[in-house]
């Protein structure tokens, strides 16, 4: 059981990771997110929406960080979890029917099931 439980902490703590480093890049420059997942440039409206994404994006990531040996509530590991599922099919859908594809758009769809794995424990 203790083995599952390290498993279950290390796969929420990768999910927490991406989740912070999206969230950062998209903060600091939202025009290099947006080239190099979307291949095109955000408009103005769209970098502000993709800095409040960011902000969102840092709190789910402060809400779900493992801590201590009890490791994150399980409704937190949920919503983190839920998140990478839909940002994928969303980004999947983006990619292929609608041609926006800049050169780190597969590589965050073909990662997203590595963070997929969710404890038994939820």
């Amino acid at each position: 059981m203790l083995k599952g439980m390290e498993i279950a902490r290390w796969t929420v703590l990768a999910a927490a990771i991406e989740a912070a480093a999206t969230g950062l890049v998209l903060f600091a420059r939202s025009s290099w997110f947006a080239r190099l997942v979307f291949g095109s440039e955000f408009s103005d409206a769209g970098s502000a929406l993709g800095r409040l994404t960011a902000i969102a994006l840092l709190g789910l990531t402060l809400a779900t960080w493992p801590s201590g040996a009890m490791g994150p509530l399980p409704s937190s590991v949920r919503a983190l979890m839920t998140y990478n599922v839909l940002a994928t099919i969303y980004l999947l859908y983006l990619a292929i029917g609608h041609q926006l594809t800049g050169i780190l758009l597969w590589p965050a769809i073909e990662l997203a099931p590595v963070v997929w794995t969710a404890p038994r424990w939820i």
